[in-house]
């Protein structure tokens, strides 16, 4: 699986952060010695698509004090990202894809194991056209159609890593029941949402479990919806990137990389998982639930 420029742009940004600070260098000065701005070594630093030549990277470890092994490091992650710039770089970006959630793409394609859980919608990997459609009428009532279209069309695309071998992508799914009795687009859309639902909890590489309306207070109230990205070793490097939690706001986007703050998730993903139903009951009460929009019907 091509792991595309976003983890080794990620793993280099993180190492020249941490030399520029060794040798108590600010962002400015680090942009004065390759004529760039202090943002532009911000978003070099934080993993964002900005340009990592070998010309910059021995400049900056020449400035760093960096070793031979740190420097000849970097360049080979810098290979890494220009050679997967060459091979056409994320998929995604002959969407409609706004820059923030261009990271994110970048981040799920590159996954290994996606761990998610939601408490009122459904995750983008797991939805239909139809309740996804209806998703964004909502959201933008006024946008036209064919863009409409589009944003489906990148959906679907992205709905491809479901059907690889699960040693290259794993996907594990907690789910509010909350989520399956909303009727996004109407009962008809959502039961056949939820077959969906059904059919995909049976890939070897996903698991879909539900928490029950009728069980108490449990962590996840408190926690809301996330998503946990971890990674594979980067191809030629070897290097394995640290793990992000990915949290989706009305206003905004939120990724979390701090050792700790991960921790955190990952304790409260599993307190989760105590409380949800196994994935055969799991998969009975998604038809249940169909079943009952269906007869409303």
């Amino acid at each position: 699986m091509a792991t595309g420029s976003t983890l080794p742009q990620r793993a280099a940004g993180r190492e020249l952060r941490r030399l520029r600070l060794k040798v108590g260098k600010s962002q400015a000065a680090a942009g004065k010695v390759i004529e760039v701005s202090p943002q532009t070594i911000g978003r070099m630093e934080d993993g964002q698509p900005t340009k990592l030549s070998r010309l910059y990277v021995n400049a900056l470890c020449d400035e760093y004090l960096a070793t031979a092994d740190e420097r000849q490091t970097l360049l080979m992650l810098a290979a890494e990202v220009e050679e997967a710039r060459k091979s056409g770089g994320g998929w995604w970006r002959t969407y409609p894809v706004e820059p923030k959630f261009d990271h994110y793409l970048g981040l799920e394609e590159a996954a290994r194991r996606l761990t998610t859980f939601q408490l009122t919608l459904l995750p983008g990997l797991l939805q239909t056209p139809e309740y996804r459609r209806d998703m964004i009428w909502v959201a933008n009532p006024g946008i036209p159609p064919a863009d409409v279209e589009r944003r489906i069309e990148l959906a679907i695309r992205r709905q491809a890593r479901l059907n690889e071998d699960p040693k290259d992508f794993q996907m594990d799914v907690v789910l509010s029941e909350a989520v399956l009795r909303h009727q996004v687009g109407g009962p008809g859309v959502m039961a056949g949402q939820l077959r969906r639902l059904a059919e995909i909890s049976k890939y070897p590489n996903v698991s879909i479990r539900v928490i029950p309306l009728r069980v108490g207070s449990h962590v996840g109230l408190q926690v809301g919806s996330f998503v946990l990205l971890e990674f594979p070793p980067l191809p030629s490097s070897r290097m394995i990137e640290p793990p992000v939690v990915y949290v989706e706001e009305y206003a905004g986007h939120l990724y979390l990389e701090n050792g700790g703050e991960i921790e955190k998730y990952r304790e409260a993903g599993s307190s989760i998982r105590r409380v949800a139903l196994d994935e055969s009951k799991t998969r009975a009460l998604v038809l249940e639930i169909a079943e009952e929009l269906e007869s409303d019907r």
